[in-house]
Formats: C-alpha cells, sequence, structure tokens
C-alpha cells in the first residue's frame, strides 16, 4: 500500500474546504457519525483542525434499531471515541422500520430521511450556552455558544460520488443529477469529497484509529451496494483504475452546465414569463396581456396560480434550454422537482406543438396545457378558498320556510326549493349530460354555460356542481338553476353553504 503522510490527508481537505468556501472561523459543526470508517475519520479530522478554525462541534450518532447488538456496539463505539477526542456527543435512537412502513418508504429511504431530519432538528437548537447538553430538543436540546446557523457535516467521499452519479444515470437522471452531490447545499457540507476511500483507510490506519464496519454495507440487496460491491470495482479492474477519479470529474463539469443552465432559464423567465392568478369566483387577472417577471406577480390568496410562456419562445430556444425554462416554471408551481422526471418534462415539451386545448397531467396535481398560442403550467392553491375544488363539501340542511322570509344573497350560501327534488343529491364535477334550467324554463348544458361566462378551460373540470341526476341546482361560485328557485309556494327550503366559503358573496 502507497505510504501517505499523516499529515496529508488533513492539508488535502483544508484545502477543500477553503476552496469550496465550507467552514468560517468559529463554525458550529454538528458531525453525523456512524462510527464507520468514513465519519470516524471525519470525526478525527474536525478535532485536528478545531483548534486552528476555533470550531464548536457536536457528534450526533443515529442508533436505527435495526441491527441489534451490531447497532448497540456502534453506538458504545462512537461516544467511546467522541469522548477521547473531548467532542460532546449524542445518540439518538430510532425504530426504522416502523417509519418506514408508516410512510411507505424502504427501508434505506427511511434511514437517511431520519438521519438528516436528526442532524437538522439539533443543528436547529444549537444555540447561546456554553455549558453543553440540555433537555428539551427531542431527547436533548445542544445549546452552545454563537447564534450563527450550524452546519451539518457528513462523510460522503469520491467513491460515494461516483455511485451517486451513476445511480442517477441508470434512473434517466438529467444533469443536476449527474452532477452528483454538492460540496455544500444549505446547511449541509460534505468535507471528505475530494477523497478516495483508500486516502480514509489509509489515514486511519497509519494513525492505528479503530471503526465500525456495517455488515448490511457487505450485501447486495441494495443498488447502491452493487454499485459500491460490484460495478465500480468491476469499472477499476476491467476498464480504468483512475475510473472514480474520471466520473467525479466528469460530475463536476456537469454540475457547472446546470448551473448556466439555470441560470439561463432564469432570465428567460423574467423577460417572457406570464404569471395570471384565478380568484375562488373564477375571476382571472392577466389572461390577456399577461403579467410579466414571473414569482414578483404571485398573490398568494388567489386559488389558482398559472405560469405560462408563448410556445414560440419556447420552440425558438434549443431543446436544453427549453427543457430548463419548462423545469424553471414547474419549480415555481410546485417548490420542488422531487418527483419530476425527463419523462415529464418530455410530456410538456411534447404539448408545444399540439393544438389548444391538449393537456397533461403531472406529480403534485400540476396540469399542464396549450391554450391557443401559450403553453400554461398550474396547481390548485389550498392556502385560498376552495369553492371550486372537486373535494368541497356542501353543508346542507331542510327548513321550514315562511312567506316572505327574506333568501340570503350570498354567493357560497344558496336556498333551494326542498319539495322540487325527486331523487338523490350529489356533489360532483360536470359530467356529460349536465343542464341547469334558465328563467324562460330553457335548458342550457354546462359546458355552454361555463364557455358563455368565460370560466377558464383550465378550471371548468374542478367546479363544484350540486345535481340531482343530470339536472344541476348550483353551480357552486356562479349561479343556481330556476327550477329549484323558493317561490310563494315553497314549504320547505333546502339550505345548502359552501364549505370554506364566505359570509358575504
Amino acid at each position: 500500500m502507497e505510504e501517505i503522510e499523516l499529515t496529508a490527508v488533513q492539508k488535502k481537505m483544508e484545502e477543500f474546504i477553503r476552496r469550496e468556501r465550507l467552514l468560517e472561523i468559529g463554525d458550529r459543526v454538528v458531525l453525523g457519525v456512524s462510527g464507520g470508517a468514513d465519519s470516524v475519520c471525519m470525526m478525527e479530522l474536525f478535532a485536528a483542525i478545531r483548534e486552528a478554525w476555533q470550531l464548536e462541534l457536536l457528534v450526533v450518532h443515529v442508533h436505527h434499531g435495526l441491527r441489534g447488538a451490531e447497532a448497540d456496539r456502534d453506538a458504545a463505539f462512537v461516544q467511546a471515541e467522541a469522548e477521547k477526542l473531548e467532542i460532546d456527543c449524542v445518540v439518538e435512537r430510532r425504530d426504522v422500520r416502523s417509519l418506514a412502513a408508516e410512510r411507505g418508504l424502504s427501508l434505506e429511504e427511511a434511514g437517511r430521511d431520519v438521519r438528516y431530519e436528526i442532524l437538522r432538528e439539533y443543528a436547529k437548537n444549537w444555540t447561546s450556552q456554553k455549558d453543553g447538553l440540555r433537555d428539551g430538543c427531542g431527547s436533548e436540546t445542544l445549546e452552545l455558544a454563537g447564534c450563527r446557523p450550524a452546519k451539518i457535516a457528513v462523510a460522503h467521499h469520491q467513491e460515494d460520488q461516483a455511485e451517486t452519479i451513476l445511480h442517477n444515470l441508470v434512473r434517466g437522471s438529467g444533469l443536476k443529477g449527474l452532477g452528483g452531490m454538492s460540496a455544500k447545499r444549505g446547511q449541509i457540507i460534505r468535507p471528505l469529497l475530494c477523497l478516495e476511500k483508500k486516502e480514509i483507510l489509509e489515514y486511519l490506519e497509519k494513525r492505528h484509529i479503530a471503526y465500525c464496519e456495517d455488515s448490511t454495507n457487505r450485501e447486495n440487496e441494495y443498488t447502491r451496494n452493487r454499485l459500491r460491491n460490484e460495478l465500480i470495482p468491476q469499472i477499476r479492474r476491467e476498464i480504468n483504475e483512475k475510473a472514480v477519479e474520471h466520473i467525479v470529474e466528469a460530475g463536476e463539469r456537469l454540475r457547472q452546465a446546470d448551473a448556466y443552465f439555470e441560470e439561463q432559464a432564469e432570465k428567460i423567465w423574467k423577460e417572457c414569463g406570464v404569471t395570471k392568478k384565478c380568484n375562488a369566483e373564477g375571476d382571472v387577472t392577466g389572461l390577456a396581456d399577461g403579467t410579466k417577471s414571473g414569482a414578483e406577480s404571485q398573490v398568494e390568496t388567489a386559488d389558482e396560480i398559472i405560469y405560462g410562456m408563448e410556445r414560440s419562445v419556447l420552440l425558438k430556444e434549443p431543446p436544453i434550454v427549453r427543457t430548463y425554462v419548462l423545469r424553471h416554471m414547474i419549480s415555481m408551481a410546485t417548490q420542488s422537482l422531487k418527483d419530476i422526471t425527463s419523462d415529464h418534462i418530455d410530456q410538456v415539451a411534447s404539448l408545444l406543438e399540439k393544438e389548444t386545448g391538449k393537456r397533461i397531467n403531472l406529480p403534485y396535481g400540476l396540469t399542464a396545457w396549450t391554450e391557443y398560442e401559450f403553453l400554461w403550467i398550474s396547481k390548485w392553491n389550498p392556502a385560498g378558498h376552495v369553492d371550486n375544488q372537486p373535494s368541497i363539501s356542501l353543508i346542507m340542511k331542510k327548513i321550514p320556510y315562511e312567506k316572505a322570509q327574506e333568501i340570503p344573497q350570498n354567493r357560497y350560501t344558496k336556498w333551494f326549493d326542498y319539495d322540487r327534488i325527486k331523487g338523490t343529491l350529489t356533489v360532483r364535477t360536470r359530467q356529460t349530460g349536465d343542464y341547469i334550467t334558465l328563467k324562460d324554463g330553457r335548458k342550457k348544458t354546462v359546458k355552454a354555460y361555463m364557455i358563455d361566462e368565460k370560466i377558464p378551460r383550465e378550471l371548468r373540470d374542478r367546479v363544484t356542481l350540486l345535481a340531482e341526476d343530470h339536472h344541476v341546482l348550483w353551480i357552486v361560485g356562479w349561479r343556481i338553476s330556476e327550477y329549484y328557485k323558493v317561490t310563494e309556494d315553497t314549504d320547505y327550503v333546502l339550505e345548502v353553504q359552501a364549505d370554506g366559503g364566505r359570509e358575504n358573496g
């Protein structure tokens, strides 16, 4: 094994920290330590640089409750090693198997989520006193010096980066996924991304530092383990021994490309994007001329916030830029791209050359559709009123009617002649054959009514109806059928109130 100076790894990590601006003098850092070689190396290295960087450190170990005595051993080991280094240490225990079942996740996914939740909890609650641990945050609250946001250090190294890139590649990721993990994302830092696994192991061996081995890492049940234990060693052995280094370098270039295209997409959106809003009554603003410059024109109290762009603008851009603009529009509508795949983006892009009225559904309740020269993307905003939402509930009660009694003039509370209702009432959205009765006794289809009233196409399938078979009593938020109106001959009234509606409409 090639010898490495005892200080070489520390120097390499510090150079990486400076280059990526991972730390500042006097930072507080929560170290996620499992007890394995990588996190133990990180803990040792941070202990070594603690004085020079004036760092305050906390080790957090998460016991997943999965590996019995082996997990107990790991927790005890981490506590003992942290004590040797004079670093405060806490152990948090969770039943990851139960959490995985509860959340519908694999054990691997649930374990990762729990670890980051706990690390963030301690980072959030690390505040002002220098006297160590105190009660109050989960099982314990940590309050140490300073009020700057604490950072969270995790021990991913170059092989982990290569695994991530390959894993994302075979899953069909875009440039962002192919770029792998960032050295810094929010409060999370990855100071060992500059190191290969062999450098970590040699550092520990030279210093006679012990570490634990997780037996499940040798199992190939999980995709990442197969990449780590089978594919990457085979690539190194049979194709190029520097494969990991080259994959990581390619990932860095792809991250730079991703950042550039995101910047271009944001610029195009600010110049050409259109935002329109629809409130609970179906009033729409920005439909004709658009409201430019994107996010600044959002109104949080609107039920529907709709993002659009002229199709011609998108079609003139290179396909990769077009993809990034569509991703930007989707992220504005939903604030998350986690479950948005390249296939979803391709489906949205395919609408650009289709006739008006074509639409597709996306994760998070998003819909993308074409309307004349525009492509639109929207998500129902649950923060606003819910009168037009298909799942709205209607509160009904039968009350006696006294002659000349004043009928409520309220958009969201309506009275109907109870005795005219012969069948079963349903609360639903529109169906083929639905109609209302007009003042002159004529029947008009709900479809024709919505078109004449200029109810936006994207809202029509969401408008709630109260219906007796296909005869609609109430298009909620708009009008009621003349047939069911209260008259002088009415004995009983059916009062219907839209749950979530306003007192006065």
